[in-house]
C-alpha cells in the first residue's frame, strides 16, 4: 500500500466541508440511506477505492443489510437479492460513474421514472457524483 500522499481535507478544508454538506443533504433524502449506501458502494467498486469500499460495507453491515446481499453487489445485475429500485438506481450509478463510455444513456434513466420522484432521482445524481468524487480524492491520495 502506497503511503498517503496528502490530507486533501485538511488542505483544502472548505472544500471538502462543501463535499460534507452534500454529503448531509443525502442523508435527509427520500431515498432512504440504505439505498444512498448500496450506491456508494457500487460506484466505489467500479472506481476501486478500497478506502470507501470498507466504510460503505461497513455501515451497510451496521444497516443490518445481509452480507450475502453485500457478497452479490458486484454481481447486481443477475442477483435476485436487488429490488427492482435498487436495480434501476444500479444502473444509473454505474451509466453515470462511467459517462465518458455511457453518454448516460436512455436505457438506463427511464427506468428510474417507475421507481423515483424528481426530487429523488435529482439526489440520485447528486449522490453518484459525490461518491465520484471521494473515490477521486481517496484514491489520488492513496488514502
Amino acid at each position: 500500500m502506497d503511503a498517503q500522499r496528502l490530507e486533501y481535507d485538511k488542505l483544502s478544508p472548505e472544500a471538502h466541508r462543501g463535499l460534507l454538506a452534500v454529503h448531509e443533504a443525502l442523508n435527509k433524502s427520500p431515498l432512504g440511506k440504505t439505498l444512498v449506501e448500496l450506491v456508494y458502494l457500487r460506484v466505489s467498486q467500479i472506481n476501486g477505492c478500497a478506502f470507501c469500499l470498507e466504510m460503505h460495507s461497513a455501515a451497510l453491515r451496521a444497516a443490518g443489510v445481509p452480507a450475502a446481499k453485500l457478497d452479490a453487489m458486484a454481481g447486481w445485475r443477475v442477483s435476485g437479492r436487488f429490488d427492482q429500485r435498487e436495480r434501476a438506481a444500479l444502473a444509473w450509478a454505474e451509466a453515470l460513474t462511467d459517462v465518458a463510455a455511457t453518454h448516460a444513456p436512455d436505457e438506463a434513466y427511464e427506468p428510474l421514472k417507475a421507481h423515483f420522484s424528481e426530487v429523488e432521482i435529482s439526489d440520485l445524481g447528486y449522490a453518484i457524483a459525490l461518491m465520484n468524487a471521494f473515490n477521486r480524492l481517496a484514491i489520488g491520495a492513496r488514502r
